[in-house]
Order: C-alpha cells, then structure tokens, then sequence
C-alpha cells in the first residue's frame, strides 16, 4: 500500500504527466402535486463508478461510433452511501427509468442529461443513478442524498451534470 500510494505522489508531483478529472453533481426540483415547485439546488457530489470509468476506456479501444446511452434516470428510497464499486441502486422504487436529455452543460466539457420523474406511489427519496439502458445495465453514478418525500403525481426534476477536466 505504502509503495503505490509513494508511486502516485510521484505521478502527481511529475510535471509531465497529465490528468484527466471527472466531477459529478446531482441537482433537483421537486414538483408537487399542487403545482408548487421546490428548486433544492445540487443535492450531492459524488461517485463515478468504477464500471463506468472500464466502459469508458473498453469503448475507447473498441468502439469506432460514439456512444451516447447513458441517459436513463433511476431513483430509490436506498440510503447506502455510495462508493465507486456499486453497481445497482441501493432499493430502486422498481417504476421505470425516465429518459434523460443529453446536451453540454455550461462549457463543452460538462456532458448534461435532465429527467423528470412523476412518481406513482408514495416514497422517500434518497437516492438517483444514471444507466445506459432501461433495465439492469451499467451505473454510471450513484448519489445518496436528504430525502425528498413524494406522493402520487408529485414530480422530481434530476439534472446530472458529469464536468471532464483534462489535465497537463
């Protein structure tokens, strides 16, 4: 442990190396029933996950088309913290994924995806992740966050934002 952690001082340090930074934030509305909105801002900064980062890098080296899938919105009452290995969301309410937008956030290197969710039962809302197909899939990100209760009707307006940062 003591030796790699000795290596990546060493890499950090190392004025020719360049690094390439992924930063993630989960923000959202609440839309009740009533019409009235509640904007709760960015709710949590967390955790690309390891799956996602291999995918990545797999469709780096494979893949001669673009790939865009990762647009499928999932929530859940799982209060887990998340960490870079999960791959599923802690208790998914088990309603379909909402799909999401995909367009660049405030600058080109900020890729953005909005869903809102109309919830169909009533629920305490902890959790999000973002997928790349309806079911099952791969987990790009994983948030745990303060919980937002919802009834029949009420909405959830999520809006992942994942900024790429190259280094050099």
């Amino acid at each position: 442990m003591l030796k790699k952690l000795k290596m990546w001082f060493k890499k950090l340090l190392n004025p020719d190396m360049g690094f390439l930074t992924f930063t993630s934030a989960l923000s959202a509305r609440h839309i009740k029933k009533d019409g009235t909105i509640i904007n709760l801002g960015v709710i949590c900064r967390k955790v690309v996950t390891t799956a996602f980062v291999n995918y990545l890098v797999d469709n780096l080296i494979a893949e001669s088309t673009a790939f865009g899938d990762f647009k499928f919105h999932d929530s859940g009452t799982g209060t887990t913290a998340a960490v870079i290995g999960d791959t599923a969301m802690g208790t998914p309410t088990g309603e379909a994924r909402t799909i999401g937008t995909q367009v660049e956030g405030a600058s080109a290197n900020i890729y953005k995806s909005v869903a809102t969710h109309t919830y169909a039962g009533t629920f305490a809302i902890t959790e999000h992740g973002l997928f790349n197909i309806a079911t099952a899939g791969i987990l790009m990100d994983r948030h745990v966050f303060t919980v937002i209760n919802v009834v029949a009707t009420d909405k959830i307006e999520f809006t992942y934002e994942l900024t790429c940062t190259a280094g050099g």
